[in-house]
């Protein structure tokens, strides 16, 4: 066998200027590499990219909700207070998000403008009362409750 992790994703999208300044206002990426409006390359760290993104044009047929395929890409931040700034930034931007408590992660759903499924999540397992494995739990997590520590002292 031979060792692999996962390098990026790839997502079509139907307008390439309003996709990068999606992720790129939401993700805290950049874009590393452009060729002509057809791809971009976006990154948040080392990585030449995380994301590539796929100009398919504004007539590309949609997928099929409940078919198979991809159903989210989702990215960690490292603490309950980025998950609430987030969350914040989505909702303020018009963005509807959906707050998730699954024992094991605080998690906040949403789409991009073609409908491609994220989710940001902070991981909860080493926190006092987390629970290590999933159970297949997922609570609804008031948005009082995940924006309460923007209230609190850093």
């Amino acid at each position: 066998m031979y060792q692999t992790k996962i390098g990026h994703a790839h997502l079509k999208v139907s307008d390439l200027k309003r996709a990068i300044d999606f992720y790129t206002r939401f993700f805290d990426l950049k874009v590393i590499e452009q060729v002509g409006d057809q791809y971009v390359f976006l990154s948040g760290g080392d990585f030449h990219h995380e994301i590539a993104l796929q100009n398919v044009g504004p007539n590309a047929p949609q997928p099929h909700p409940y078919g198979t395929g991809l159903y989210h890409v989702a990215f960690e931040v490292p603490d309950r207070r980025s998950l609430a700034l987030a969350y914040q930034a989505l909702s303020q931007a018009g963005v509807a998000v959906s707050p998730v408590d699954h024992l094991i992660s605080w998690a906040i759903y949403f789409d991009d403008p073609d409908g491609n499924g994220l989710e940001i999540y902070w991981d909860t397992r080493r926190e006092p009362g987390g629970q290590k494995l999933w159970r297949g739990v997922n609570v609804p997590l008031p948005p009082e409750k995940l924006l309460a520590v923007l209230d609190e002292e850093e």
